[in-house]
């Protein structure tokens, strides 16, 4: 029998990604308007809902709290189960890595609180609840992230920009692969715990690991420079979203990676795609090597 999914912010990264990956996997994929829908008649019949909405770091404080609060009334309400893209904001610069689920949610900056906040209702509201926490996204294509936004947008002049320490690990996720498995925690969710926090390992990389395999993708070589920070601390007192990247600024300079021991158990046969095919699909085609094609970024199945 066929499934329906509702998907939240599907015009965004990670519900882009998702909205098509049920799709192929023969869901009913129900996008929301949020302009124009009511969430209680959307949500009927949709035994899944992906919350994949992202307000802009300035407005958290004002407009998280209340969504989530209003998706755990309609989750409660449908008896449906809400899928979380998790991040890596609750562990704060002083947890010992590598994060996992077991790992104290120890951040005390504004954007962790609230996330934990966030994360803390769901646990207690009782809806059944997967949140799926990952490193920063490679997309298929632009949208809006430190990757495309910062760090490959000079690649065409052979520059690599790089917003932290090239010599220390940072978690990356490949999306398509992060929405793949989030159809498959889809179908197992009546087995999984009522609250599921799995950590996704993804990429575990350097600034300088990424550099060279970009120099394999492309063919050309690649200059890897830190990126200038001086602007936004210019731009802080009229910018709010300057503050917000400040403030997880620790980010870049804080060696991380996420524990991948529990997501193993429960999808011991997930393959992800090789990085530098991801990479590959991640920057722009004319940027690419002739031997490299991104449309054959797919992995094995689940």
């Amino acid at each position: 029998m066929t499934q329906t999914v509702l998907v939240l912010g599907a015009s965004g990264r990670f519900g882009r990604n998702a909205a098509e990956a049920f799709g192929r996997a023969g869901w009913t994929v129900r996008s929301f308007d949020r302009k124009r829908e009511d969430l209680d008649i959307a949500a009927r019949g949709a035994e899944v809902i992906v919350n994949a909405w992202n307000p802009p770091y300035p407005d958290w404080a004002a407009t998280v709290p209340g969504l989530h609060a209003r998706v755990i009334k309609t989750a409660q309400a449908t008896n449906a189960t809400v899928i979380i893209p998790g991040n890596v904001y609750v562990f704060g610069p002083n947890t010992p890595a590598p994060w996992g689920p077991d790992s104290p949610h120890a951040a005390t900056n504004p954007l962790g609180r609230i996330r934990i906040d966030m994360e803390a209702a769901y646990r207690a509201s009782g809806v059944r609840t997967i949140l799926l926490r990952a490193g920063d996204f490679l997309d298929t294509c632009a949208s809006g992230n430190w990757f495309d936004q910062v760090m490959i947008k000079r690649l065409a002049k052979g520059r690599f920009i790089y917003p932290g320490d090239p010599d220390i690990a940072h978690a990356w996720a490949y999306l398509p692969d992060l929405a793949r498995v989030t159809v498959t925690l889809s179908q197992q969710r009546e087995t999984l715990p009522v609250f599921c926090d799995l950590t996704y390992p993804g990429y575990t990389l350097t600034g300088r690991q990424i550099a060279a395999a970009l120099e394999q993708v492309t063919g050309r070589r690649i200059t890897l420079k830190r990126m200038n920070w001086l602007p936004l601390h210019l731009a802080r007192p009229v910018w709010p979203m300057a503050r917000s990247l400040l403030e997880m600024r620790y980010l870049w300079s804080t060696p991380h990676s996420l524990d991948g021991a529990a997501f193993a158990k429960v999808l011991p046969t997930f393959v992800p795609t090789p990085f530098e095919q991801a990479l590959a699909s991640a920057i722009p085609v004319e940027l690419l090597a002739d031997q490299v094609h991104p449309d054959q970024a797919v992995a094995a199945g689940l």
